[in-house]
This record gives C-alpha cells, sequence and structure tokens, in this order.
C-alpha cells in the first residue's frame, strides 16, 4: 500500500512522560478523525515530564498503531531500572519504576527499535550518519536492539554510555562500535564537516561554531530520504522536503507537535503545564 492510500500517519515529536499534550493530540478532530491512523513515536518518551508512567501506558494501549523508535532518555531510563545508572536532578522516573506493570512496561519499551524505514520515510531520535543509507542505518540499529533485547541486557546496557568514539567508523568493534551507533541514533546534534559528533552544543545551530547540523553534511546517502527525528528542542519545527523534526520542546511549556506524512498538515499541542528549563 502507498503512502497516500494508507490510512493517516502522524508523525510526533518527543513526548518525555507529557501524557496529558499527548491525549489532547490524539483526540484532536484532525487527528481522531481517521480511526485507522496510525503514529511515529520519534523517541524520548519517557522522562522530565510529569507522567511518564501515563505516557507509556497510553501508547502501549495503542497496539500496533504505534511504531516508535527509542530515545536516549528511554535508554537512560532502561539503565537506572537495571540498576547500573543513578536517576538524574532533573528526572522524573519514580513512578514508572514503582509500577506495579513496570517490568512489563519496561519490557515493551526495550524491544522498541531505534530506527524505522517506512513508505519511503526513514524515522530516529536524534540523527543519521551522513555514510549511511536507510538499509544501513536499520542494520546497525539493529546490532543494538540485540542487545537491549537479550536475556543479559542488564549487564551490559551500561556499555552504551560515553562520549567515546565520537566518530563513526565501519571497522569499530565491540562496545566501540555500539557506543558511535547509539550516540549516532539517539545523541547526536552537530558535527564537524569529517562527522565527528560534538556532544557539547545543545543550542540551535551556530555557524560560527565551525560545526554543521548533521543534516547538513555534504554528499548524505540519505540526501534525498526524508528523516524524522526529535531530540533537538532548541533547533525546533523543521518541516521540509527531506527533514521533519519534531521536538518543540513539549516538556519545557511549549508545544507537542505532530505531522501528517500524506500532506505534512501540522497538529502542535500547547503544554503549559509542563516546566521550564533551569
Amino acid at each position: 500500500m502507498s503512502l497516500a492510500s494508507s490510512p493517516a500517519i502522524w508523525a510526533i515529536g518527543d513526548i518525555q512522560g507529557c501524557c496529558r499534550p499527548l491525549d489532547s493530540l490524539l483526540s484532536h478532530p484532525d487527528v481522531a478523525s481517521d480511526s485507522q491512523a496510525t503514529f511515529w513515536f520519534a523517541g524520548d518518551l519517557v522522562n522530565r515530564g510529569p507522567d511518564s508512567l501515563g505516557a507509556l501506558r497510553l501508547i502501549r494501549s495503542l497496539g500496533d498503531r504505534a511504531v516508535c523508535v527509542l530515545g536516549n532518555h528511554d535508554i537512560h531510563c532502561l539503565a537506572v531500572a537495571a540498576g547500573v545508572r543513578k536517576s538524574g536532578k532533573q528526572d522524573t522516573l519514580q513512578e514508572l519504576l514503582a509500577a506495579p506493570d513496570a517490568q512489563e512496561l519496561l519490557d515493551w519499551l526495550r524491544h522498541q527499535p531505534l530506527a524505522h524505514y517506512e513508505h519511503g520515510h526513514l524515522m530516529v531520535h536524534a540523527g543519521v550518519h551522513p555514510d549511511w543509507s536507510p538499509e544501513q542505518t536499520l542494520g546497525y540499529a539493529h546490532e543494538l536492539e540485540a542487545l537491549l533485547r537479550a536475556d543479559d541486557w542488564q549487564d551490559k546496557i551500561i556499555e552504551l554510555f560515553g562520549n567515546h568514539p565520537d566518530r563513526w567508523d565501519a571497522k569499530l568493534e565491540g562496545y566501540d562500535r555500539l557506543r558511535a551507533i547509539v550516540s549516532t541514533l539517539t545523541r547526536m546534534r552537530m558535527c564537524d564537516v569529517n562527522g565527528r559528533m560534538d556532544f557539547k552544543h545543545k543550542g540551535a545551530p551556530d555557524a560560527e561554531s565551525g560545526l554543521l547540523a548533521w543534516f547538513e553534511l555534504p554528499n548524505r546517502a540519505c540526501a534525498q530520504v526524508p528523516i524524522i527525528f526529535g531530540h533537538w528542542s532548541t533547533l525546533g519545527l523543521l518541516n521540509t522536503p527531506t527533514v521533519i523534526s519534531l521536538d518543540t520542546g513539549c516538556v519545557w511549556g511549549r508545544q507537542l507537535s505532530a505531522v501528517r506524512l500524506q500532506d505534512r498538515h501540522l497538529v502542535q499541542i500547547h503544554c503549559p503545564e509542563s516546566k521550564k528549563p533551569g
């Protein structure tokens, strides 16, 4: 079935535990009018917002209508649940981790993919390396998924954290390879011209920094492929033929954004009850 003839597909930005805005989005007349619509969530389903437990329960209740990719906050949540990372001062995971259905929800979460490619659109949480085709992106994502879905995932997930290596090389092996993949898919924003990731720059793109937004790097293998991503709230909404950036800062009191892929129609829900940064 082609994209044009399929039920509506809504790509949705970072939820980060903002359950009420998500519920409002799903109830919006433009969204609710198609009972067969599917929802593509660009990662960071949990953390920092007021109701990660409710958000996960709601998204999971959508069944096959929900397509999710994991973000850095989701992986952090799993690591905290595994007992190998501590909660940060801004984390809001306690209610989720203490819930009676926590194990069921976390098992569901760790079985979600790191990349999704369908109807010619590629979805990741943060970015795609310039050398990667859609098929390669899926293949590298599968390497991470194998670790998270393994019986001993709790012993290995800590190896995914760290800033090195900060540049992808197909010759990388072991945990260095997985760390480079997870950094690309869930953390990347700005890079130098050689594709080296800069993890310090979290603001809007700044040409004077000598860095480029990852999607501005030259000769990208996916240059003609529409890529859906979130992660970068200071970048905000982009809705171009090949770049759909959807983190519009719901958790910081701004908006939760969704774009219908068939016609790029935008729906935004204001999130005044969410906390402000700082």
